[in-house]
C-alpha cells in the first residue's frame, strides 16, 4: 500500500500551484498596468462616463484634461476640456489646479497613458485627479456632448 500523505503535503501543493499561477501571470503580462508600474499596489482613481455626466448635470465644476495629441483634441473633445498632451504634462503641471475635480481622458487602453498621467500628477501632490473610465471612446459611445475646432 502507498504511503498516506498528510495535510502538509496538500498545503505544499496548493502553495506551489498558486506561486506558478502568479509567476505565469506576471510573465505573460496579465497584471493591470497600474500594478506593474513603479507605484506598487496603488490604484488609479477611475470615474465612469455616466458618473461624470451625472456630476456635471448636478452642477459640479470639472476640469477635463485631454491628454491625446493636439490634432485629436481639435477634431473632437469633451466640452471645455483643456489640451495637455501626455508628452507635455510634466512641463505644464502649473496649468492644472490642485483643488476642484480634475478628470483626465484619452483614447488609449486603460492603465497606459492615462495611468502614466495620473501617477505624474499624484507624484506631484495632486489628490483631486481621476481618470475617465473607457476614455473618450466611452464618452462618444454614450453620445454625450462634444465640441470641436481650435480653442
Amino acid at each position: 500500500m502507498g504511503r498516506k500523505r498528510g495535510p502538509r503535503y496538500a498545503w505544499g501543493l496548493n502553495l506551489s500551484f498558486w506561486l506558478a499561477v502568479l509567476l505565469s501571470g506576471w510573465l505573460l503580462g496579465f497584471w493591470p498596468t497600474e500594478l506593474r508600474a513603479s507605484h506598487g499596489r496603488e490604484e488609479i482613481n477611475y470615474l465612469g462616463p455616466d458618473r461624470i455626466k451625472g456630476l456635471l448635470d448636478g452642477g459640479e465644476k470639472i476640469l477635463f484634461i485631454d491628454i491625446r495629441p493636439t490634432k485629436e483634441y481639435q477634431e473632437k473633445r469633451v466640452p471645455g476640456a483643456r489640451s495637455i498632451p501626455v508628452k507635455e504634462l510634466e512641463k505644464r503641471l502649473g496649468e492644472i489646479p490642485k483643488s476642484g475635480r480634475v478628470v483626465l481622458y484619452c483614447a488609449c487602453q486603460p492603465g497606459t497613458e492615462d495611468g502614466d498621467a495620473f501617477f505624474v500628477l499624484k507624484d506631484n501632490g495632486y489628490r483631486n485627479v481621476a481618470v475617465m473610465e473607457e476614455g473618450f471612446p466611452g464618452w462618444l459611445k454614450r453620445k454625450f456632448p462634444v465640441e470641436s475646432g481650435h480653442r
